[in-house]
């Protein structure tokens, strides 16, 4: 069975959103491929672009592996950690 990445990017910017520090800024499942934005909203420089690889990892711009769709609200934490935000 395939990986739905839309429904699991939906999912990580949910877990994202919860974190008081964090904005979402777009959530684009209709490019190739589907990435949601994340940035501090008290720093337009704090930002960064998450994909969800087909094995279900949520990875970043530059490559950082945030963990999985097994446990999606531990990969936005990790995300949140990383661009300096308070937890959820």
């Amino acid at each position: 069975m395939m990986l739905d990445t839309s429904l699991c990017l939906e999912r990580f910017a949910w877990h994202a959103g919860r974190h008081a520090d964090l904005s979402v800024q777009s959530l684009a499942l209709s490019s190739d491929p589907a990435y949601v934005s994340v940035r501090n909203r008290f720093s337009a420089t704090l930002a960064e672009t998450v994909t969800c690889s087909d094995e279900g990892a949520f990875v970043t711009s530059w490559g950082y592996r945030l963990g999985t769709t097994d446990d999606v609200e531990s990969a936005a934490a990790r995300l949140a950690f990383l661009l300096a935000a308070l937890p959820a």
